[in-house]
């Protein structure tokens, strides 16, 4: 039965790839909720998601959901990023993961919501604004499940729940992922990732904000209100492959896996090298490769570089990023048999406007 399903996953995820790999690039940026593609936190954006093969935890919810089996009990994180440093955009997001008995896999929500400041009201007699202000509102919540299936197979679903709004226009909707991991290698130290995200309902912005008042056609003396019509968007839907590969420095003065079964030891050096693809149904497709150096698994050292097509060009990006990524992670247990207290950092440079994406998490793991 094991195998079935495992099969089954395998066929599931390759012919989702299949349909999404068919993008149309023709609708460059025709699509809406675009913050379905933001990542808040720490560890995946230092080194711009290209971890999708080797992703662990809360982080796993938001690059791919397979990771999240690895959670080994509970993990609560709370994140904050500081989108363009000296402006008043920023995303609050929290997190939850907790292991469903020994086989029964693991269940994790995730809570974002975007912050943009106090924007001045304007209308058709206050261009200039001076008549209030409003402040829009971004949520999101996503539910997932992920469960490990063989010692090398790991796979998960997640969806979630999209909500837009300012005072009188609103949006909603829900978008659906699917991830796969597989693991292998003398260290189980090979891994590869694929993860199809963000298929998910239409969109449309309704509310009175889209109604106005006319003259009556017929009689001037007359006024009657009208609803303009809004137009549906898609969610911003991409496949991801990914592969990485560990590398352990002193695995020489190491025992091997099968020489250390009763007492393992872990390796005091790891280096990870991870490459991953996006294809991306509207946006340019990303390619770009990342390292991470570990120690003792206590302290993490990792960049990457993603490029897309024209992001060296003043005139033609169509991205403020310039593909850089940067970011370190202090973990320790907390006593002996406490918690594992983890903060992860990450920087990504911006190049219109030069002032940088900043993310601070906070992981609980017990």
């Amino acid at each position: 039965m094991k195998k079935l399903s495992v099969k089954a996953a395998l066929v599931c995820a390759l012919g989702l790839s299949v349909n999404a790999y068919a993008g149309n690039k023709d609708r460059t940026g025709q699509a809406g909720a675009t913050e379905l593609s933001i990542n808040p936190w720490g560890q995946s954006t230092g080194v711009f998601g290209m971890n999708t093969a080797n992703v662990r935890g809360l982080d796993a919810m938001k690059t791919n959901i397979a990771g999240l089996s690895f959670v080994e009990k509970t993990e609560i994180g709370a994140s904050y990023t500081m989108m363009l440093r000296n402006g008043t955009v920023g995303v609050n997001n929290l997190g939850f993961a907790q292991k469903l008995g020994n086989n029964g896999g693991v269940v994790g929500v995730n809570v974002m919501a975007m912050s943009f400041g106090d924007i001045p009201i304007t209308d058709y007699d206050n261009p200039e604004g001076g008549i209030g202000t409003y402040t829009p509102q971004f949520f999101n919540l996503s539910l997932g499940y992920a469960k490990a299936f063989s010692h090398s197979i790991y796979a998960g679903v997640a969806a979630t729940f999209v909500s837009e709004q300012i005072t009188n226009v609103k949006a909603s909707g829900a978008a659906f992922e699917a991830g796969i991991q597989y693991v292998t290698g003398k260290r189980d130290n090979f891994h590869f990732g694929i993860t199809l995200r963000n298929i998910g309902t239409n969109m449309d912005f309704t509310g009175n904000g889209f109604t106005v008042n006319v003259q009556a056609p017929e009689n001037e003396a007359y006024t009657m209100n009208m609803h303009v019509p809004t137009e549906k968007f898609e969610m911003p839907t991409y496949l991801n492959f990914g592969l990485a590969y560990d590398f352990y420095l002193d695995e020489k003065k190491t025992a091997s896996a099968d020489e250390q079964k009763a007492e393992p030891t872990k390796p005091k050096h790891r280096l990870t090298v991870m490459g991953s693809f996006t294809s991306n149904s509207f946006n340019n497709d990303f390619l770009g490769a990342g390292v991470e150096y570990g120690f003792h698994e206590l302290f993490m050292l990792r960049a990457a570089y993603r490029y897309e097509k024209n992001i060296g060009s003043y005139d033609g990006r169509t991205t403020m990023y310039n593909g850089l990524a940067a970011g370190a992670t202090i973990q320790h247990r907390i006593g002996e048999k406490g918690p594992m207290l983890a903060i992860d950092y990450s920087y990504r440079p911006t190049a219109r406007p030069a002032n940088g994406v900043h993310v601070f998490s906070l992981r609980f793991m017990r």
